[in-house]
């Protein structure tokens, strides 16, 4: 792709992350400042739930859970809308040398543009907590990286399968579900028994979850060969779930 090609690609993901953030809250009272608002009341269930009907007494839980809120978003509102990236673009799908490719990166790069939002409020969270900002903290581009691969990764196999299995939404409705509950978003990973510890850490969420945590609360820099390891994952599952798009994508027009 030459630099001309690679402009126009980058003006038109900037020209479609904003169309969909002017859709996603046109006519809304509170516009931009709902991507803030629906953590902070999963915050509040959450954190009366487990802070007060049945305490998990892990230090600074809401700081702990808020980490864990917005990164679990930003992955899960990604596929979920990822799936019908395609299918609900058949205008788009349509055009002429429309690149289709692009959709599912404006899915997974609009939601992560809430997470960068929400950040700041994170990191209010963290100061109001008494813990203090450590240089680690520079490094957390880095965790987001691996988190944005898996993600998009995930996102073209998604967008894919649904235009011709439109099952594949409510499918995946069931595995974010699970997935929620079987990722430590809202309780400590060590509390799982050492028996299933292995299995349970093929769960990519774990690791990056750990990472954000011991960057925010801890100040030290998480496992560098467990990031790496999910690193070179994510690559894979991006050049996988890439070919699968492209190999699909042939038949995007006759089936929508």
């Amino acid at each position: 792709m030459n630099s001309s090609k690679l402009v126009h690609f980058r003006d038109l993901l900037t020209e479609l992350v904003q169309r969909d953030m002017r859709l996603r809250y046109k006519r809304s009272l509170l516009g931009v400042l709902w991507s803030l608002l629906n953590p902070l009341l999963q915050l509040v269930v959450f954190s009366f739930i487990f802070g007060v009907v049945l305490p998990l007494n892990i230090p600074h839980f809401p700081l702990f859970l808020f980490t864990g809120l917005l990164a679990w978003n930003w992955f899960q509102s990604s596929l979920i809308e990822a799936t019908g990236a395609i299918v609900d673009n058949r205008e788009l799908i349509r055009r002429p040398g429309f690149p289709d490719a692009i959709l599912p990166l404006v899915s997974v790069s609009t939601n992560f543009l809430h997470y960068l939002l929400a950040l700041p409020v994170l990191l209010v969270f963290v100061a109001a907590s008494g813990i203090p900002f450590h240089p680690v903290l520079l490094a957390l581009p880095l965790v987001l990286a691996v988190q944005f691969l898996i993600t998009l990764g995930l996102a073209y196999v998604v967008a894919a399968l649904h235009v011709r299995f439109r099952d594949t939404r409510y499918l995946l409705g069931i595995a974010l579900l699970l997935g929620f509950y079987l990722s430590p978003v809202f309780y400590d990973a060590a509390a799982i028994p050492a028996a299933y510890q292995a299995i349970y850490r093929l769960n990519p969420m774990v690791t990056l979850l750990e990472a954000y945590r011991a960057m925010l609360m801890e100040g030290v820099f998480p496992s560098a060969l467990m990031l790496l390891a999910w690193a070179v994952v994510g690559a894979l599952v991006l050049l996988l779930g890439v070919r699968l798009f492209r190999r699909m994508s042939v038949h995007f027009a006759e089936e929508l």
